[in-house]
Formats: structure tokens, C-alpha cells, sequence
């Protein structure tokens, strides 16, 4: 079958290069794609918004599914306008409808959601212009540290952890009062503050049964030791030694299953990804976040250690025949780091040359290189082209040797300015 893959990042490398091997992939496309990308399918140039310009090329060309990566097209609809048009509403789309989208799409949505499914999570309270003078003496009075997160979308920058109450004042006056990310902020979430370590649970599913296709841990601070700015991403890590039997057994029962539960009960067409961003605080896990796709960097380390075919999980997703699949893994360790562009997450320059020494690079049999934020030049050279670049995934006996694996192959490429945390990982080493 023909297969559109909206994206063009490290997780849409990621997809591509396992849609690729698809038994059932005839021709893959990917809009607007990568340089990575274009090695694993053609790269269209189309922007992943474009709903008029996607349902023209699918239609002129054939395609009979399209995986979307990001999560702005389906908070957006494009679930509802392709499933909603005669011409289309045969291509099946890996992805939830806009009411199922709102889980990522608005902060506000999902605490509610959880509220009504007693899904665990940290209790919270909401504030728009409106009542800001209430949301102050809200602040005022809560316990430190205080998480404000912008209600919409925010490209992953909208959260701030505030260690006193001023900070969290004037963090929520840029929000509210100043537009600090736009529309995004035009409603705050104000949270308690979980303390305990992060982790994210990834599941398929039709919105009624679903099933589990990997976890990471995820590593967000720009400087080693988890310091500095909140980036996209700088880093992951599968499998987790603290995830027992027993905490992901909890993590089913109180959160996967009644999420499931509550799309099915209210009705939400949801045929994709959920990316539950958890935090297990001493023997407990809660909700921090849901995502309505897959994560970016925890693709790049969730997909290679997943061994079915994808398409055929998408075919068994349409075909209401995933609760008959088994889901099976690589059990070895597996590490992504993530190469990055001098002044990220703040301003940095494209356009740099990045230089591969082919030769070295592939002695490693045990890695791949992920192409995030790159493009080819007119020259037919690959240049920079964001500030997550490059993410190097291997796979080891342990954590410390896969990290060690991703590390050598990153010291095989350059580019002006590149940086990557060394320390990845760094709380399972032995």
C-alpha cells in the first residue's frame, strides 16, 4: 500500500525507517520530511497543515494511509477533515479526531478528563484573564514549587516549575496578561508539584482496546546533571530498571485502562497513539501529561526496540483486531542522545555544514542516526536546519554501554557549534 507520513522530525525519521520495512509499504512519502527521511521514502513538500494539499497529493497518488506525526495537524482536525470527505474517507488515518487531540491540546480538557475517570493526577486549578486577580491570590497561597503550564499548545515550552511566589507571579502575568505563547496562554493551569522521576508509557489503540508499544525516560535540561533551560529533549532511554511488574501493573489499571474507558464512554474516536507522561512518586504513578502522538526523542528509542511490523498494528487498529496481537521487543538496553545547535534552545543559526566520517560510523552496527533537524543544501550536502539536529540511537547490554555506543558514533560526526549531553542516562549506570 501507498503510505503518507506527515512530519519532519527525529520521530518521523524514526516512523519512516520502520514503515519502510513494512511487508505491507509499497511507497512511502513523507511531507515535508528530512534528510534522513529521504533515504527511507520521498520527501513532498508539503506543510503538515495543509489539509487541501495533503488530500491532493493523496488523491493523485494513491495513498491508502497517512501516519501523522506531529500533534498541531491533529488538534487541528485533520482525523475529522479526511475521515468527514467522501473522496477520502476510505484512507485510514493513523491518529485521533480533534475531540480525542484535546488531551494534548488543552491542559484544561485533560485535568477535567482525569477528574471524571479518577485517573491519578496533581491537583490543580485553572485561570484566564477573566478571574486573574483570583488566580494571584491563588498562587499567594499555594505550596512551593508551583507548576503553571499554558493551556494549548505551546511546543513543548508552556511549563514553568516556579520555586518561589513571585517567580510564579510574574510567570503568570507573562502568561495571561502579556501573551507569553500566544494563544496557548490565554488559560493557565496551575498545578501541586509532584516530586518522584518521570517516565512515559506509549499505547496503540482503536479507543476501545489498546496496547502497550514501549517507555522511556526522557531527559528535557539542556546542561549535564539536568541543568539549565527545558529543551524538546535531549536524550532517552528503554528499558527502565525501576519500571517492576508491579508499578506498570498499576500504571494499567489505574491509568491506561480507565483512560481507554473514558474516550470509549464519551464517545471520542481516538485510532492512534497516546503518550502518557507519568511521574511514579514513591510507589505511586500519576498523570503529568497525555500527548495525542508519539514522543520526540522517545520515538527514536521506543520504535527500534519494538519488533512488529507497524503497519500491520495500524491494519489491526482499523480492523478492530488489536486485542488479538502480542506485542514483541528487543530486550536489550537501548539509548538515544540527542546533537543539538549552538545557542538551542534559544536562538541558534541553520545552514551548517554536518560533516560524517562514513567510514568510522559504520562499524557500528548497533546504532542508527536519526535526522531531526536537517535538510539537503542545493549543493547536495546535509546542513542543519533546527535545533534538535541529529539523534544517535544504539543498543547495548545495559543503559551505560548503549549510551557509551551512541556517544562514540557522535564523536564520528561534527558540525560548527554541535553539543550533546554526555550524561544520559546517568542515574542507571553501574
Amino acid at each position: 500500500m501507498n503510505i503518507l507520513l506527515l512530519g519532519s522530525g527525529g520521530r518521523e525519521h524514526a516512523l519512516a525507517l520502520k514503515i519502510s520495512q513494512s511487508r505491507h509499504c509499497t511507497n512511502l512519502f513523507i511531507a515535508p520530511g528530512n534528510a534522513g527521511t529521504s533515504q527511507c521514502g520521498k520527501n513532498i513538500n508539503i506543510g503538515v497543515n495543509d489539509f487541501e494539499a495533503i488530500k491532493k497529493f493523496a488523491l493523485e497518488n494513491n495513498v491508502e494511509m497517512i501516519v501523522v506525526g506531529p500533534e498541531e495537524p491533529l488538534v487541528k482536525g485533520v482525523y475529522d477533515f479526511f475521515s468527514h470527505d467522501k473522496e477520502t474517507k476510505n484512507i485510514i488515518v493513523i491518529g485521533p479526531s480533534a475531540s480525542g487531540a484535546q488531551l494534548e491540546g488543552s491542559k484544561a480538557f485533560s485535568k477535567k478528563f482525569m477528574q471524571r475517570n479518577n485517573i491519578p493526577t496533581a491537583a490543580y486549578a485553572e485561570f484566564t484573564k477573566e478571574n486573574f486577580e483570583e488566580g494571584k491570590k491563588y498562587i499567594q497561597q499555594h505550596k512551593l514549587p508551583i507548576v503553571l503550564k499554558a493551556d494549548g499548545l505551546a511546543a513543548g515550552k508552556g511549563v514553568i516549575i516556579a520555586q518561589t511566589h513571585e517567580d510564579a507571579l510574574a510567570a503568570f502575568e507573562e502568561m495571561i496578561l502579556h501573551h507569553q505563547f500566544g494563544e496557548a496562554s490565554r488559560k493557565v493551569v496551575i498545578e501541586q508539584y509532584l516530586d518522584g522521576i518521570e517516565l512515559s508509557v506509549f499505547v496503540l489503540t482503536n479507543g476501545r482496546d489498546y496496547k502497550i508499544i514501549g517507555h522511556a525516560k526522557d531527559y528535557k535540561r539542556i546542561g549535564e546533571g539536568d541543568t539549565g533551560l527545558n529543551t524538546g529533549g535531549m536524550g532517552c532511554v528503554s528499558p527502565l530498571p525501576f519500571l517492576t511488574d508491579d508499578l506498570m501493573k498499576k500504571i494499567e489499571t489505574k491509568i491506561i485502562q480507565p483512560t481507554i474507558d473514558g474516550l470509549q464512554k464519551e464517545n471520542i474516536v481516538y485510532h492512534g497513539f497516546v503518550f502518557f507522561g507519568l511521574i511514579k512518586v514513591k510507589d505511586e504513578p500519576f498523570v503529568i501529561e497525555y500527548n495525542c502522538r508519539m514522543g520526540d526523542p522517545e520515538t527514536e528509542v521506543v520504535i527500534p526496540r519494538l519488533k512488529n511490523d507497524l503497519v500491520d498494528l495500524f491494519l489491526c487498529l482499523h480492523n478492530n483486531t488489536l486485542a488479538n496481537v502480542v506485542i514483541y521487543f528487543d530486550e536489550r538496553a537501548c539509548a538515544t542522545l540527542v546533537a543539538v545547535s549552538k545557542g538551542y534552545p534559544g536562538e541558534y543559526e541553520k545552514g551548517r555544514l554536518i560533516q560524517f566520517d562514513d567510514s568510522a560510523v559504520q562499524q557500528f552496527g548497533d546504532s542508527i542516526i536519526f535526522h531531526a533537524g536537517t535538510k539537503m543544501s542545493e549543493g547536495g550536502n546535509v546542513v542543519t536546519n533546527g535545533g534538535r539536529v541529529l539523534a544517535v540511537t544504539s543498543f547495548g547490554k545495559d543503559i551505560a554501554s548503549a549510551v557509551q555506543l551512541s556517544k562514540i558514533v557522535l564523536n564520528n560526526i561534527s558540525f560548527e557549534g554541535m553539543y550533546f549531553r554526555s550524561d544520559i542516562g546517568y542515574e542507571f549506570k553501574t
